[in-house]
């Protein structure tokens, strides 16, 4: 049986982190770790974190550095890169190990909805359901039929640890689109999928900005990335929200 291994980058996530891990905690089967890498946080995320019982990692600032080095110290057969104002359904690690014993599936991820204590961000979720086919075949054409997905962060992807390591991981100067670039990276061992099973993602970024702006700058973000765009420039529009 595949041992599955969570890892959380996060930065200042203390209001959050708390509801996601006692979630975990009721994973049936559990995990068979939960690694917690923190970008230097202010606000005792680090202290959440070990009050579950779960090994921290200090890291330097930057998502794609943290969960690098979360990768590289788990210990499971399976990676699962879940944010930390994420919740997963509590059978998620059996669908994970299902979903990757296919040896044509590389990677995957699920369907994330986004939502809030006042409301489900219809619209934005089915967009970003959306956007996971329409973005590849796009501007990836060739490698959309060869099974090419484009995966986000809040869709907690999964893939097997031998691969990613051999892949090189994510791409530390990626500041952003970082989890995009990865799947570019693992089409070459097989499928990228987006399995019919859902997430539920914080909608703060939504309540900050506004649903017509968040859409708006993620479908900018998109079409800049697809086009070639660094990932400096793309982050001016995608500031931390916390």
């Amino acid at each position: 049986m595949s041992r599955v291994s969570i890892v959380i980058p996060a930065l200042n996530e203390a209001t959050n982190l708390g509801r996601t891990l006692r979630l975990l905690k009721a994973l049936d089967p559990p995990a068979h770790e939960i690694l917690v890498v923190d970008g230097g946080s202010a606000d005792g995320t680090a202290a959440v974190a070990r009050a579950f019982g779960l090994r921290v990692l200090e890291s330097p600032r930057g998502r794609a550095v943290q969960m690098n080095l979360g990768g590289e110290a788990a210990t499971g057969d399976i990676l699962c890169f879940l944010h930390a104002d994420t919740l997963v359904p509590d059978d998620c690690v059996e669908v994970m190990m299902r979903t990757l014993a296919d040896p044509g599936t590389a990677c995957a991820g699920f369907v994330s909805l986004m939502a809030g204590p006042e409301t489900t961000r219809w619209g934005i979720s089915l967009h970003n359901y959306l956007k996971t086919y329409y973005a590849p075949l796009l501007f990836r054409p060739r490698l959309f039929f060869k099974g090419l997905r484009l995966l986000f962060g809040d869709q907690v992807i999964f893939c097997r640890r031998s691969q990613f390591l051999e892949c090189g991981g994510f791409d530390p100067k990626m500041v952003i689109l970082e989890e995009a670039d990865l799947c570019l990276k693992m089409v070459r061992f097989g499928r990228i999928r987006q399995i019919n099973r859902v997430v539920h993602s914080s909608d703060r970024r939504v309540v900050r900005w506004g649903s017509f702006k968040a859409t708006a700058v993620y479908m900018y973000i998109g079409f800049l990335w697809g086009l070639g765009a660094s990932p400096a420039y793309l982050k001016r529009f995608y500031a931390d929200i916390r």
